[in-house]
């Protein structure tokens, strides 16, 4: 059985609610993403090494991702009871990374350690991150946001056929992993 079957069948054992795949010749950077970080709404612009500027230039990301064959890209949809609440946002994306390490760990039981993992607004795992005085605690664990790597979700998630949003009163949560098949 193909990589790509094992992770069809396996999807929803793992938590995933959509997946699909795509060539990462077909990833693109976008730097209006770029800039968004910039703005610094996630509060970890330049304060981890899962976030820009600790992640490199637009085009050392790209680099990256085109090293690979394939981008197998996930989600997760979780409930809200309306579009304001804040809390249930945050659990949902608690319980989307809760997934990524079980993610991980099936792509890295199959490939070992030859893959990329890029999840949500970066890395939370230390308390206090030793970007930009020393190297990550944890390089094997650290998976950088899809958006600062400059990629547009809306547009992965298209090219793949995984929904991007899932309604009213639901949040989606979006990782993917880069692997050479």
């Amino acid at each position: 059985m193909s990589i790509r079957e094992e992770a069809l069948n396996s999807a929803a054992e793992l938590g995933i609610y959509e997946c699909g795949f795509l060539a990462a010749s077909e990833i693109d950077v976008s730097p209006e993403v770029r800039r968004l970080c910039e703005q610094n709404a996630c509060g970890a612009y330049g304060k981890s090494w899962a976030c820009p500027p600790g992640v490199g230039t637009l085009e050392e990301c790209l680099k990256r991702m085109r090293a690979f064959t394939t981008v197998f890209h996930f989600s997760t949809r979780h409930e809200l009871e309306d579009s304001y609440d804040f809390e249930g946002m945050m659990a949902g994306k608690q319980a989307h990374e809760a997934i990524v390490p079980r993610v991980r760990a099936f792509f890295r039981e199959r490939l070992g350690d030859g893959i990329m993992l890029l999840s949500t607004e970066g890395c939370r795992r230390c308390k206090t991150c030793t970007y930009p005085d020393a190297p990550c605690r944890f390089p094997a664990d650290l998976h950088p946001s899809i958006e600062s790597y400059g990629v547009q979700v809306n547009e992965l998630a298209q090219k793949t056929g995984v929904k991007y949003h899932n309604g009213k009163n639901t949040v989606t949560y979006h990782s993917c992993v880069f692997f050479n098949e």
